[in-house]
């Protein structure tokens, strides 16, 4: 099963297009976790058993792991077995951002697909096709590619003019027409420029795209509905990390969200 396949079977049997993205940072986790000894972990854990109900994907933050050194790296991996165990049908996804030369992109590869066993992750488009063909030769995984992001300073890059369109623009079309070929990209798309997901759809076709910037960033469910749903009523995986895993109940916040999204959909 190809992790497209996989992440539209999950949306079936839950009924959702929420992704809960587990940027468990360690200096904001609740008083509770300071006391045991995998604190991400333990966290993660709760995250997890709370959400998944509601939950299509889940999202894990590499720099959070990554700035916690070797006892991160490794709770990082001892949450994806958790996960994997406890709810296989989720689509798992390494928020890395990934894009360097060829041999570096092949080395992040092997360690994100093959060593820790994720099913898709973020890449940058910056460096080229040849920075990003080790990951795209993985068919079964998804490639999700950087086009238009939520935060603030993108527009400095992303809608600059070129050949007559805005980056972000010219990024869209250049995946779903030259690297796509395995049938395994999608691109992320922000919540907050939903006039922009919405050439991004038309640009697409029935490509899924990956949706931050809800909740703490600002994105309402209503327009992104709108502008980023497909011709199957799914085409999105719509993530949201703080505003849910530091809720006062994440299970709640989870549901509420869930509930939201679904009341948008045909």
């Amino acid at each position: 099963m190809s992790a497209l396949d996989k992440y539209e079977a999950r949306v079936d049997a839950v009924d959702s297009l929420l992704c809960v993205g587990l940027d468990s940072d360690i200096k904001r986790l609740p008083p509770e976790f300071n006391s045991v000894e995998f604190p991400q972990l333990a966290f993660n854990r709760r995250i997890i058993d709370q959400t998944a109900g509601y939950a299509s994907a889940f999202k894990f933050n590499m720099a959070f792991y990554e700035a916690a050194g070797a006892a991160g790296w490794q709770q990082l991996k001892d949450s994806l077995d958790y996960l994997r165990r406890h709810q296989p049908g989720a689509l798992i996804i390494s928020d890395a951002k990934r894009g360097d030369i060829g041999n570096s992109s092949a080395a992040y590869a092997r360690a994100i697909f093959d060593v820790l066993g994720f099913d898709a992750v973020t890449l940058s488009p910056y460096l080229g096709s040849d920075a990003l063909q080790p990951f795209l030769d993985y068919k079964d995984k998804a490639c999700i590619i950087i086009c238009r992001s939520s935060n603030a300073g993108s527009g400095e890059l992303q809608n600059l003019t070129v050949s007559g369109r805005p980056l972000w623009q010219a990024v869209a079309e250049t995946v779903v027409g030259a690297w796509n070929v395995n049938d395994n990209c999608m691109l992320v798309a922000g919540a907050t420029f939903p006039e922009e997901m919405a050439a991004i759809r038309t640009i697409a076709g029935d490509m899924t795209l990956l949706v931050p910037g809800i909740g703490a960033q600002g994105g309402d469910i209503g327009p992104v509905l709108g502008a980023g749903l497909n011709s199957r009523g799914k085409g999105l995986i719509i993530n949201a990390s703080r505003s849910i895993i530091f809720a006062e109940d994440p299970a709640a916040a989870a549901k509420s969200m869930r509930d939201e999204i679904n009341h948008f959909r045909p």
